[in-house]
């Protein structure tokens, strides 16, 4: 809906907010705080999950094979239900919504840098919601009210500029405020660029049409900068901008619990939004704002308080670093080694290889194997050879190390590991041989 707009000086096209300073128009605030907002979420996940505390055994058992023949079937995927709580109220997820948060996962800029199937994916995920139409007249429900934080949005080439630079970028958090139950009814977008910082926040008059559409009117916006006493005003004429100021949103999916949005937009954007975003999605946002990721980190590991019974069939694809724990004075070798920049692909054989890309026509490959010490979480790693790539030319590399891992937390797409020197790795899953 920020699209009617994108001819003027124009303002993010997207309807998201920010719970860090607002109140609502009858000069109230909203009850939960904004480390409420974005803080303690719920997500069953769709494969089991595991936190992993086994100390490594003084004389442990002989290693086994990690991937057993056996275990190479396909997992039978059962119904997902949530396992956080917020103080006593315990959210949860239908599975046809647990496809769509999980078919976000691990796309950058809320859309933006998405491949052409994630793109299918997720509008297939949001099509099934559509389609089971979730609550039958959001508009008229209080679930629609609140603070809602954009996750994903598609970009159609009618988006604004400011659109393009705010919304596509993952150190930003962008929301929307929706209040219609009060005598001055509104919908708010903001843009948080850090707690640092501030906010950018631009408001419009609402009105209810329909069951589930809303009617817009931007009419006010301003910068609240934390180093300022005062608000700057965001120089849009509004009064002037007539029916570009104009537009209205459609709530073609809300969840019955109130946690999950899907709206559409008169430019024909699509917007999926939640109230509250769950551990995986944090610990993405975390990495890439570069800030907060140990936090989360220990979250996650902490909702999943089991022992590894097995893990073959999730263990086995390509998965791409994203982000480690840091590391000093380490060579190129080393890093191969213990794959620490680049993708690793483990086999289902147990064999592991990582690959390291430092610069255009320059690879470095370390080639291994893993190997679980009997029923537990911890790992042999044993790296035997290597090779340096430069352009077509191709030469050996010593590489020859063993060190000890331990899974953390594992699941379709996320991959938590402590090596040496308890150094932590995030690993998102880029295929889907499951």
């Amino acid at each position: 809906m920020w699209n009617r707009l994108c001819r003027s000086r124009a303002l993010p096209s997207d309807p998201f907010v920010s719970q860090s300073s607002f109140t609502t128009p009858g000069g109230t605030k909203p009850n939960k705080s904004p480390e409420m907002a974005a803080g303690a979420v719920t997500l069953g996940l769709p494969l089991p999950s595991y936190r992993l505390s086994t100390p490594f055994p003084p004389s442990a058992p002989r290693p086994r094979n990690l991937f057993p023949k056996a275990h190479r079937r396909r997992p039978y995927l059962r119904p997902i239900s949530s396992s956080l709580l917020e103080g006593e109220q315990q959210l949860s997820f239908t599975e046809p919504e647990a496809v769509l948060l999980e078919s976000l996962l691990g796309i950058q800029g809320r859309g933006r840098a998405a491949s052409p199937q994630q793109l299918q994916d997720v509008e297939r995920a949001v099509q099934t919601l559509e389609s089971l139409q979730g609550l039958p007249e959001p508009t008229s429900s209080s679930l629609i009210e609140g603070c809602w934080q954009l996750i994903f949005t598609t970009r159609p080439g009618t988006a604004s500029p400011i659109q393009r630079t705010f919304v596509g970028v993952d150190f930003f958090k962008i929301f929307q405020e929706v209040y219609l139950r009060t005598d001055d009814p509104r919908v708010s977008n903001i843009v948080k660029f850090s707690d640092a910082i501030g906010e950018l926040k631009v408001e419009a008059a609402a009105k209810i049409k329909d069951r589930r559409r809303i009617l817009f009117q931007f009419d006010r916006a301003a910068f609240s900068f934390k180093f300022l006493p005062f608000k700057v005003p965001y120089p849009v004429p509004f009064r002037l901008l007539g029916d570009e100021a104009k537009g209205w949103l459609d709530t073609t999916y809300l969840s019955h619990n109130g946690n999950i949005r899907i709206s559409r937009g008169n430019k024909g954007t699509t917007f999926v939004l939640q109230k509250e975003t769950e551990p995986r999605q944090r610990l993405l946002s975390a990495i890439s704002g570069g800030t907060g990721v140990t936090e989360v980190i220990d979250e996650l590991v902490s909702l999943n308080p089991k022992e590894v019974a097995d893990v073959s069939v999730t263990m086995e694809g390509e998965w791409q670093l994203l982000w480690a724990s840091q590391m000093k004075n380490e060579s190129w070798s080393s890093i191969a080694a213990n794959g620490l920049k680049g993708l690793q692909i483990v086999t289902v054989d147990g064999r592991l290889e990582n690959l390291v890309d430092p610069f255009p026509g320059f690879k470095i490959s370390a080639n291994g194997n893993l190997i679980r010490i009997s029923n537990s979480n911890m790992y042999i790693v044993t790296m035997k050879d290597g090779a340096v790539s430069v352009g077509t030319l191709k030469f050996p590399l010593d590489i020859k190390s063993e060190f000890r891992m331990e899974l953390l937390y594992i699941d379709r797409k996320i991959r938590i590991t402590r090596g040496t020197e308890g150094i932590l790795f995030v690993h998102l899953r880029l295929d889907r041989r499951l």
